[in-house]
């Protein structure tokens, strides 16, 4: 029976090299005890992992209410292959530092060679575990507050009240990582890929509604985490997938989500197609194989032939993720002040 209202985007095969920044964080006392427990399961089947949002201070709670005048000006990107969306970034009017655009990072992350560099202030009693989507490492971080964060160029500033991040290393070519949800607080935000322009809107003045015009696309709810803003959206069968932009990876799934969402899982190797071993965040390997593509729904849009990865060594509450190879074909309208995001078809 076909779905009222449906909409259908069909998916091209996309480039071959992945970088996945993918981060759970939670606050931690100086010798490395957890500060709160992990997060419950959703309701939606989903699963939702602890951030640590809610361990911060009421000034970070604040960065919500306060609006600029100024809406950041439009700023272009690039995507390089193994290291993902690039910009620019100034901090504390020291750079251009290169920087990765990862939607699913849940803090603005910096390199300690970039705080040093910039002369960000560090909190070293307020550490915080990070782990990437292999299960066999993590490292940790140190809340930071920046005095200026500017992208595109020195004078294009955002609000530095979002959550911020300094570790020890990050990889080769990259010296931090930007989470728009955090850094264009209290402003939302567009990601076109295929064009490479993340832009700004004040949603007071210009916000999405749930039952908007969307033309070919979709206007969804943008689900959350008990203890984080990554930005979810709901899928067929109930479960929620993150739009993450730091993976290169399509529909990314572990054998268990898969299975859940009728995704047929290859029976051997030789099944599988291309088999990608790369390393996340942590330094730890992750392992995914290309296997057929799928179909999969977000609201009245139907994504077809959407290039599907099988997670191979991954923990069980490891998340559902729409990367890159998904997410190209699309603008995306992030609306951080009405929980609302809109994946509107591009043309070719």
């Amino acid at each position: 029976m076909k779905k009222r209202g449906l909409r259908q985007v069909k998916i091209n095969q996309p480039s071959t090299a992945f970088f996945i920044l993918l981060f759970a964080l939670w606050a931690a006392s100086p010798g490395g005890a957890a500060a709160f427990s992990r997060a419950p399961k959703s309701a939606g089947g989903g699963s939702t992992i602890p951030m640590h949002i809610t361990a911060q201070s009421s000034s970070v709670k604040g960065a919500a209410t306060r609006v600029n005048a100024v809406v950041p000006r439009t700023v272009r990107f690039r995507e390089v292959e193994g290291r993902g969306l690039l910009v620019k970034m100034w901090i504390n009017r020291m750079g251009a530092y290169t920087f990765a655009i990862d939607t699913g990072a849940g803090a603005t992350i910096l390199s300690r060679r970039v705080a040093a560099d910039a002369q960000v202030s560090v909190i070293n009693s307020e550490t915080f575990e990070i782990r990437g989507l292999s299960s066999a490492d993590r490292t940790v971080g140190r809340k930071a507050t920046l005095r200026e964060l500017a992208i595109g160029d020195r004078h294009n500033r955002l609000t530095p009240g979002g959550a911020v991040i300094v570790v020890d290393e990050l990889p080769p070519g990259i010296d931090g990582v930007l989470d728009p949800t955090e850094a264009f607080r209290p402003f939302g935000y567009v990601i076109n890929i295929s064009a490479g322009v993340l832009s700004a809107f004040d949603p007071s003045r210009s916000p999405l509604h749930i039952d908007g015009e969307a033309g070919d696309g979709v206007i969804v709810p943008w689900l959350r985490e008990t203890r984080g803003r990554r930005p979810f959206v709901m899928i067929e069968g109930g479960r929620r997938a993150l739009l993450d932009t730091g993976s290169g990876l399509g529909l990314a799934v572990s054998e268990t989500a898969a299975r859940a969402l009728r995704i047929a899982v290859p029976v051997s190797p030789d099944e599988s197609g291309r088999k990608d071993d790369s390393r996340d965040f942590t330094g730890a390997a992750v392992r995914a194989r290309r296997i057929r593509p799928a179909t999969v729904f977000i609201g009245a849009l139907a994504l077809r032939h959407v290039p599907t990865d099988l997670l191979l060594g991954v923990e069980a509450e490891t998340p559902i993720l729409l990367g890159r190879d998904a997410l190209r074909p699309f603008q995306i309208t992030f609306d951080s002040v009405n929980r609302l995001i809109q994946l509107k078809p591009v043309s070719d």
